[in-house]
């Protein structure tokens, strides 16, 4: 009798997601022992009735390690943790699944279960293994937020996507005269927009790690301008908040979802500018999720064919309970409870803040 493994993608989609799903099957397509079984939208197509599961054979997943996305589908709402359901009022209520979800997976003969998402998603493989869940976690993110690895896939393909963008707009900047602001995702970490930025030569660079003092933004803005150059280009991530203020946000009311989605802080950096008497014609632009959709770059595509072998090889080895992560040059096996211990910020003391600074790069303080 065979044995089987269960492969489930959660939290926000993300190039080279499917590089990983044909890694975990190529692989596994070596042991005649093991047939690879995908759950629909994350956890959910093991939580609904009928289930929703997708056989992964070679033929499957054969060519789509180029395709964006993920071909089981992801979300980031509903979970063994906290699955909504809606009460006889219409308001909603959240419900532990978490046994439920332990007995269908006793009842489908699940040997392994590899759950590739990010922080939310390994803090439920965490839990799930706590419960006894032989679980293996994948670090996926494009906010490079996860701690213990030096990278997560996807994040360099965003990186290209923000610079990209950046690219494009330093030459309108620069033809009307005008400053330029790029808005990035990364929700509470810096790690896009400073990459982008420094590849792409902006004069302002705005990131949760370091409030921002406008005052400062707009002597930056005042030097290019007394230099002969009156236009800049500015990248501020969506969690960046000014000196005594918060993070832009609107409140979600979707069910099951997180209680806020971040997004404004390029609008209100734009009017604190103009409140402060800059003179210059200021645009904005929110890339949002063209960030997250597309082709994997070559890096992403290789990290992620690295990060599915090593997965099913963890599961071979039965190690439950961690997650695999890019230690250069090596893959390895880190406990999943250590590497969502801490959040990934930008260490603002590190090499990469220097080299910014050191290229003239505002930073807001």
């Amino acid at each position: 009798m065979k044995k089987r493994l269960l492969v489930a993608t959660g939290g926000g989609d993300c190039p080279g997601l499917n590089a990983v799903i044909r890694a975990i099957v190529k692989r596994a397509s070596f042991e005649p022992d093991w047939e690879i079984l995908g759950s629909a939208d994350a956890f959910n197509g093991v939580l609904e009735d009928p289930m929703r599961l997708i056989e992964l054979t070679p033929q499957r997943v054969a060519g789509i390690h180029v395709q964006g996305g993920t071909i089981l589908g992801t979300t980031n709402k509903g979970g063994p943790f906290e699955w909504p359901v809606q009460n006889p009022d219409g308001s909603w209520r959240m419900e532990d699944r978490s046994r439920d979800f332990m007995r269908r997976l006793q009842e489908m003969e699940i040997s392994a279960v590899i759950n590739i998402g990010g922080d939310g998603s390994q803090r439920i493989s965490q839990g799930l293994f706590e419960l006894g869940c032989p679980v293996i976690g994948v670090p996926k993110t494009i906010d490079n937020d996860l701690s213990d690895t030096d990278f997560t896939f996807g994040f360099q393909t965003a990186v290209d996507a923000a610079t990209d963008a950046l690219d494009k707009l330093v030459t309108t900047a620069a033809s009307h005269h005008r400053i330029l602001i790029l808005e990035v995702m990364g929700r509470y970490a810096g790690w896009i927009a400073l990459h982008a930025a420094i590849a792409g030569g902006a004069e302002v660079c705005l990131i949760p790690e370091i409030e921002y003092d406008i005052a400062s933004v707009m002597r930056k803005i005042e030097l290019r301008v007394a230099s002969g150059k009156g236009f800049a280009n500015i990248v501020i991530a969506e969690g960046a908040k000014p000196l005594s203020g918060g993070m832009s946000f609107t409140p979600s009311e979707e069910p099951g979802a997180m209680p806020i989605r971040l997004g404004g802080a390029g609008l209100r950096l734009a009017q604190e500018l103009k409140d402060a008497g800059c003179a210059v014609d200021i645009r904005e632009t929110i890339l949002g999720h063209l960030q997250r959709g597309g082709r994997p770059n070559a890096f992403d595509r290789i990290l992620a064919a690295q990060f599915g072998v090593k997965a099913f090889e963890l599961a071979l080895e039965k190690k439950w309970g961690h997650m695999v992560a890019y230690r250069h040059p090596d893959i390895v096996a880190v406990p999943i409870s250590e590497a969502i211990k801490a959040y990934n910020f930008v260490d603002t003391r590190s090499d990469l803040v220097r080299t910014a600074r050191g290229l003239g790069i505002c930073l807001g303080d």
